[in-house]
């Protein structure tokens, strides 16, 4: 704690040296920085729902016997009737057009392991967004304060 108060100080420091147009350069480039960390958390959160749903697709179709009938999405809004030939075999999309054969565990195996890695990217890039927007919030208040003596100094 104390060492970031003092990273604080040193920052704040800075800031002071700066002109009031170069502060706000500051500003917009720490605050781009926070609106693409939450565009990053936003596709992480994206991502892991859809494996989650993938995950219960796959659960949900190892209990259904060969020959069932069922819809087959060929898009989000398109279906179309099919007949479940083989439930112990599924399809995995590994990425850039690439697909692999996997029995039905491994490809849960496989839904799984993403999901743990991209929580853990999550977790790690609320860190980083939490420290930018203490920068930003920092450099708002530097920016303020130089703005402020600018008028009082008229």
């Amino acid at each position: 704690m104390a060492s970031s108060d003092q990273g604080r100080g040193a920052i704040e420091e800075e800031l002071n040296k700066l002109t009031v147009e170069q502060v706000r350069q500051v500003k917009e480039q720490v605050d781009g920085e926070v609106g693409l960390l939450q565009d990053s958390l936003n596709r992480i959160r994206t991502a892991a729902v859809r494996y989650e749903m993938a995950s219960k697709a796959l659960h949900n179709l190892s209990v259904h016997p060969a020959g069932k009938q069922m819809l087959v999405p060929l898009t989000a809004s398109l279906y179309v009737p099919g007949t479940l030939d083989d439930a112990h075999k599924v399809l995995i999309d590994i990425g850039t057009g690439y697909y692999v054969e996997k029995t039905m565990q491994e490809g849960k195996e496989y839904c799984e392991r993403k999901i743990d890695f991209l929580k853990a990217n999550h977790d790690k890039l609320v860190e980083v967004a939490a420290e930018k927007k203490n920068a930003a919030d920092q450099v708002n208040l530097v920016l303020q304060a130089k703005l402020r003596q600018a008028m009082l100094a008229r």
